[in-house]
């Protein structure tokens, strides 16, 4: 069983990435008669992981709330690589990635297309320039969205929030919108140090479960408030969504 799934997910991978291939080609020929703008590409984004991406990986989402406001800076839990996946169905955003995806091949042109900016963790003068970046697209009218524990939560609750962004937001007059994400197995949380074996550890099952909830915007100019808001918000959240499921977490 356990080399059947694996196949399984080796088959996933070649069909998402070849098709991911196609979809970029085509656009690309494309722009040679319709010019590129982000908010064609941030559509053909969310037209790929609706019927193609999510579908092909097997990925049950159940959904409460809505993306209600733009622009806005939307702030989630970090468990996943799956995590931008499930969220950018419903939502159009330019996210806030962590550099190291910049290599990854396919996976950055299309990131480059749909505006993902990024983002070296560990060095002030990126996580700076971040901001700097995340504010003029904010004030272009998009929306933004960033994972403010910095890495990928494993535990129960979230890792504590870096204030930057929500200083930011304060600052600039921004709503904050929080999101809530959980899964149902251990093998979703991303515990390996590259993708590929991480990526067939969670896929090599038949069916990936997850909730996301999108809050209501918070407005304030005092950024600790936002801060505290959101955490308390997306806390509470995992712990309703991790009732009677999450087992890994009890």
């Amino acid at each position: 069983m356990s080399l059947l799934l694996n196949i399984l997910a080796l088959l996933r991978l070649i069909a998402v990435f070849g098709l991911m291939s196609i979809f970029i080609t085509i656009y690309l020929l494309t722009t040679f008669f319709i010019p590129h703008s982000k908010d064609r590409a941030l559509r053909l984004r969310e037209m790929f992981l609706t019927y193609v991406g999510i579908p092909l990986l097997n990925i049950k989402i159940e959904k409460s709330g809505y993306p209600e406001i733009t622009p806005a800076l939307y702030v989630s839990n970090h468990r996943s690589f799956t995590d931008p996946v499930v969220i950018c169905r419903y939502l159009k955003a330019f996210v806030i990635g962590k550099a190291e995806v910049a290599g990854y091949p396919i996976i950055s042109k299309g990131a480059e297309l749909t505006g993902v900016i990024w983002v070296d963790r560990d060095s002030k003068a990126s996580r700076t320039d971040t901001r700097s970046k995340m504010i003029e697209v904010l004030k272009s009218g998009y929306n933004i969205l960033v994972y403010p524990e910095g890495t990928v939560g494993t535990h129960r609750h979230t890792l504590p929030f870096r204030k930057g962004t929500f200083m930011e937001a304060a600052a600039n007059n921004i709503p904050v919108v929080p999101i809530a994400i959980e899964y149902d197995s251990p093998k979703d949380l991303w515990i390996k140090e590259k993708f590929v074996p991480q990526y067939f550890y969670q896929f090599s099952k038949w069916r990936t479960n997850v909730k996301v909830r999108f809050g209501t915007p918070l407005f304030s100019d005092n950024g600790d408030e936002l801060h505290q808001k959101a955490h308390d918000w997306i806390n509470e959240q995992l712990t309703d969504m991790q009732e009677n499921w999450a087992n890994h977490f009890k």
